[in-house]
C-alpha cells in the first residue's frame, strides 16, 4: 500500500514541518519538571522511527538536514529488522517504565500512554513470525499474514510511493531517487525470502490472493522497462525540475537489470506456492491462529473485545440500521423484497448510475467535489475549529486499482504547499451509485480524515512522535464513521432521501464488516459465504463485496476497527451528554476528538472523563 493516511501523512517540506511542529510541542515549558526528560527520550523514539522507516521521513519532509541521508533510503524488509523491532518495543517499555505518571503532567501522561500502547502492540507481537506484524501496525493501522499480496509489498507500494511521495527538485534528489530504484530490488528479494521462510512453516495465502498477486505482478512486468512507472515518473519530475541529465534512462536501466529480475524471481516463488495453497480464506488455519486473531483484534480495535462479542455487535447494529432503512424505503414506496435486494436494485437504477466511460468518471469526480463544497458552510454546526483543509479529489491509479481500497485519502502536505487527495476506485462506475457517494466523501474529506489531518498540517499542535503514532485504526477510522454520522446530523441529507438511504447503507455495511471479518477468521466461514452474506445485507455489487472480502483476508481485523471505534465514540458522547447536561456543547466534544489526535479508544476513554471533569472545557 502506498504512504496514504493509513501509513502516516504525505509529502512536506522540512521547514514547513519545523514550522507546524515545533519541538516539545505539546509540552510546553512550565509543564511538571519530568516531562522535560521524557519528552528527550521521546525525541530519540521518534528519531529511531524515522530512521527505520525512511518513506515515513520522506512523507512528513524530513528527509533533509541531518537526516538527508534517508532520501535515498528504503526500510529494511528483512526478517532480523523485524526481530531488532520487538526487542526495541521490550526496552521501549522498560525505559517509559522509568517515568512515572505520577510525576508528570496531564498531556505528557497522554502522550506516554499512547506510545506506551504502541509498545505493547509490537512486543505482542513475538509469537508471530510471519507476515508483517511490528510496531508499525500501530503507525500503519494494519498487520497481514502475508508479506505479499494484492494490496502489499513493494512491488505496489515501492513505485507509487516513489511516484506520488518523492519529491526533486535538485541533482541530489534525482540521484536519491536512483538510489531508491536500487534500493527496491533489495527489498523485493527480503520479502521473497520472507515468503519463502513463511511458506516453509505453513502460511501460504490463500489461491485467491495468489492469484490475484500474479495477475498483478505479471501485468508489472509486461511494461517495458522504458515505460515503468519507477522510470516514467522520474523523468516527469527532472523535467518539472528543470535537470539536465539521462536520469529516466538510468532508471529504466536500474529497473531492467535490477527491479524486474527481482520481482520475476518473487513471482516465481508465488507461481510456485500455487500448488500448495488452500481455499481457507481464515487466520485460523496459521500457526496459531486463533492467538494471531486474537491479537489483531487487539490492534485493530485498540479493545479486548472478543472475536465473539464483535461478531454479536454486528449482528445487533445491522439489524437495528436495516430497520431504520427499511422505513425509509417504504416510504418511497419500495416495499418488496429485503433491504439488500432493495438497494440492490436501486443501485442498479439508471437514474443513479454515472455512465461506466471516462466522461462518466469525470462527471463523478465533479459531484464529489460539488459534496465537499457544500458540506463547508455546515461545519460550525459542529465544530468550533477554524480550518482551511483543503482537498482535491482523484482516481485511483489505473495501475493499481484492482488491489486498491475502494477509496482513501492522503493527508496534505504539512506545510501547506500541497491539499489532501481522495483517491475514489474507479475501475466500474457501477460501483458508486450516487446516493453511495456522499457518505463516501465526508468520511474521507470533511468532517473526515481531511478535518484530522488539517488539524495536525495546520495548527503544529502535536509533537513528532505523536504524529508519527497517528494511524491508531480504530480512533482514525471510527472517527472518520463518526463524521459521516455528523454529516446527517448537521442537515445534508434533509432533501436528499436516496442520500440518506446510501448513508445508512454505509453504516450497516460496516457492521456487516464485524460480521464477515469475524466470521472468515474465527468462525470458520468460506470466502464465497462471507462475499454471499456481504451482498444480501450491503446491497452492494458482487464485485465490490468480492475486493472487500479479499481485503479482510489480507488485513484480518482492520475492518472491524470502523464500527467498534464507531460506536465507542457515540458511547462517550452519552456519556459527556450526560455528565455535563446543560454544559454539553456538541462542538467542543467534535473538536475535543479531533485534537486529542490519533489514541487507542480506551486512552481516548480517558481524555473524555477528564473533558467532563473539567466542565466541558477541552484543555488539549
Amino acid at each position: 500500500m502506498t504512504l496514504d493516511r493509513r501509513q502516516l501523512l504525505s509529502a512536506a517540506t522540512a521547514s514547513g514541518f519545523i514550522a507546524a511542529i515545533p519541538k516539545g510541542a505539546a509540552l510546553a515549558a512550565g509543564s511538571a519538571p519530568a516531562d522535560a526528560a521524557l519528552n528527550r527520550y521521546l525525541e530519540t523514539v521518534a528519531e529511531h522511527l524515522l530512521v527505520a522507516s525512511p518513506e515515513v521521513a520522506t512523507g512528513l519532509g524530513l528527509d533533509t538536514g541531518k537526516r538527508a541521508g534517508l532520501k535515498s533510503k528504503l526500510a529494511d524488509a528483512s526478517m532480523s529488522h523485524i526481530l531488532e523491532d520487538r526487542a526495541w518495543c521490550r526496552t521501549g517499555l522498560a525505559n517509559l517504565a522509568t517515568f512515572p505518571d505520577a510525576s508528570l503532567s496531564p498531556g505528557a501522561r497522554l502522550n506516554k500512554a499512547i506510545v506506551e500502547y504502541a509498545f505493547e502492540i509490537g512486543r505482542d507481537a513475538e509469537p508471530f513470525e510471519y507476515g508483517e506484524n511490528t510496531m508499525g501496525s500501530a503507525m500503519n493501522e494494519a498487520a497481514s499474514p502475508y508479506v505479499v499480496s494484492q494490496q502489499s509489498g513493494a512491488y505496489s507500494a515501492g513505485p507509487e510511493f516513489l511516484d506520488s511521495q518523492h519529491q526533486v527538485h535538485t541533482k541530489d534528489d534525482a540521484e536519491a531517487y536512483l538510489s531508491r530504484v536500487h534500493a527496491m530490488a533489495r527489498t523485493i528479494a527480503q520479502e521473497t525470502e520472507r515468503v519463502r521462510k513463511d511458506a516453509g512453516g505453513g502460511v501460504i495465502a490463500p489461491d485467491f490472493i495468489l492469484s490475484n498477486t500474479i495477475g498483478q505482478q505479471t501485468g508489472l512486468l509486461a511494461v517495458p522497462a522504458a515505460q515503468a512507472r519507477l522510470a516514467v515518473a522520474l523523468g516527469r519530475k527532472v523535467k518539472e525540475a528543470g535537470l539536465a541529465g539521462d536520469y529516466q534512462a538510468r532508471a529504466t536501466a536500474l529497473v531492467e537489470r535490477e527491479v524486474y529480475p527481482a520481482l520475476a524471481v518473487q513471482l516465481a516463488t508465488l507461481k510456485g506456492l500455487q500448488a500448495k495453497s488452500g481455499h481457507d480464506a481464515g487466520v485460523w488455519r496459521l500457526p496459531n491462529g486463533e492467538s494471531y486473531y486474537r491479537w489483531l483484534l487487539r490492534e485493530g480495535t485498540t479493545t479486548n473485545l472478543t472475536a465473539e462479542e464483535v461478531h454479536q455487535m454486528g449482528l445487533e447494529q445491522n439489524k437495528a440500521i436495516e430497520a431504520r432503512m427499511d422505513g425509509l424505503l417504504k416510504a418511497q414506496g419500495l416495499s418488496l423484497g429485503s433491504v439488500g435486494e432493495r438497494m440492490t436494485a436501486l443501485g442498479k437504477d439508471p437514474k443513479y448510475l454515472f455512465p461506466n466511460t471516462e466522461a462518466g468518471r469525470e462527471q463523478l469526480i465533479a459531484y464529489l467535489n460539488g459534496l465537499i463544497t457544500g458540506v463547508r458552510p455546515k461545519l460550525s454546526k459542529a465544530f468550533n475549529l477554524k480550518l482551511q483543509a483543503p482537498v482535491v479529489v482523484k482516481r485511483v491509479p489505473v495501475d493499481i486499482q484492482d488491489g486498491a481500497g475502494q477509496g482513501y485519502m492522503n493527508t496534505g502536505s504539512l506545510d501547506g504547499s500541497r491539499p489532501s487527495t481522495y483517491y475514489i476506485n474507479l475501475k466500474s462506475t457501477q460501483n458508486w451509485p450516487k446516493f453511495s457517494l456522499p457518505s463516501l466523501t465526508y468520511h474521507e474529506t470533511i468532517p473526515g480524515h481531511t478535518w484530522q489531518g488539517a488539524y495536525l498540517t495546520e495548527t503544529g499542535k502535536l509533537p513528532l512522535i505523536r504524529i508519527l503514532l497517528s494511524g491508531f485504526n480504530a480512533y482514525v477510522e471510527g472517527y472518520a464513521l463518526y463524521a459521516e454520522q455528523l454529516g446527517d446530523e448537521i442537515g445534508m441529507y434533509d432533501d436528499d432521501w436516496a442520500g440518506r438511504l446510501g448513508y445508512l447503507q454505509a453504516q450497516k455495511f460496516r457492521a456487516v464488516r464485524l460480521v464477515v471479518d469475524t466470521g472468515l477468521h474465527a468462525k470458520r466461514w468460506s470466502r464465497e459465504q462471507a462475499i454471499q452474506w456481504a451482498m444480501e445485507n450491503s446491497g452492494r455489487t458482487q464485485q465490490s463485496m468480492t475486493s472487500e472480502i479479499d481485503r479482510y483476508c489480507g488485513t484480518p481485523a482492520q475492518a472491524c476497527g470502523y464500527k467498534v471505534g464507531h460506536t465507542e465514540i457515540n458511547r462517550l458522547r452519552d456519556r459527556a451528554k450526560a455528565g455535563l447536561g446543560a454544559k454539553y456543547d456538541l462542538r467542543t466534544f467534535d473538536d475535543l476528538l479531533v485534537k486529542t489526535g490519533a489514541a487507542p479508544l480506551t486512552i481516548l476513554a480517558d481524555v473524555v472523563d477528564g473533558y467532563i471533569k473539567a466542565g466541558g472545557v477541552v484543555k488539549l
